[in-house]
């Protein structure tokens, strides 16, 4: 018998020093994460929302609510035939607003407008520092790009638009910072 208690005292022994031992690991595993352990390191940063785009089928009423009726600045009318669109800023404390109004029948704006009869907001536009690493990174997270490469947007900046369906239902614009 007390070889038995023996044996049962030694594995009781050594099952405790595991224990013991793994104990401050499973501490470690259970402690919760800071947001910038659980975020994936990545050879890219999101930044700042650069604006939410708002299509309009009347740019100059929409200028004016903006301008007249809630007070902001806003800019004048621009056309970017490279992306189909008459784009208007509209300056707010924390970031803007973007109008956009069809330029050309081809305009992605036109079937936009033809869908949504008053408008609606069309995409957010969210800055990035390093454009071309976001866009391998993400092809390679097989997120649908909607050009091959960024093109010059509005602010004179590449820009990439992502698949709304790829995005949870959001067309999101990426903008070099």
């Amino acid at each position: 018998f007390s070889r038995m208690l023996y044996q049962c005292c030694s594995l009781f022994s050594g099952l405790l020093t595991r224990l013991q031992t793994s104990a401050p690991i499973i501490r470690t595993l259970s402690t919760p994460k800071s947001d910038s352990q659980s975020i994936p390191s990545s050879l890219w940063k999101l930044g700042r929302l650069n604006h939410v785009a708002i299509a309009v089928p009347d740019l100059e009423k929409a200028q004016a609510l903006y301008k007249d009726v809630l007070g902001a600045r806003v800019s004048e009318a621009v056309a970017l035939p490279e992306h189909g669109v008459y784009t208007v800023f509209v300056e707010l404390g924390n970031t803007k607003l973007e109008l956009l109004h069809p330029l050309g029948e081809k305009s992605p704006i036109s079937s936009f407008l033809q869908k949504n009869k008053t408008g609606g907001m069309h995409h957010i536009c969210i800055e990035v520092d390093d454009i071309k690493a976001a866009v391998t990174e993400l092809k390679e997270k097989k997120i649908r790009v909607l050009s091959e490469e960024p093109k010059i947007g509005a602010h004179g900046k590449p820009v990439i638009f992502l698949h709304p369906k790829d995005c949870h239902g959001v067309l999101v614009e990426l903008e070099q910072a």
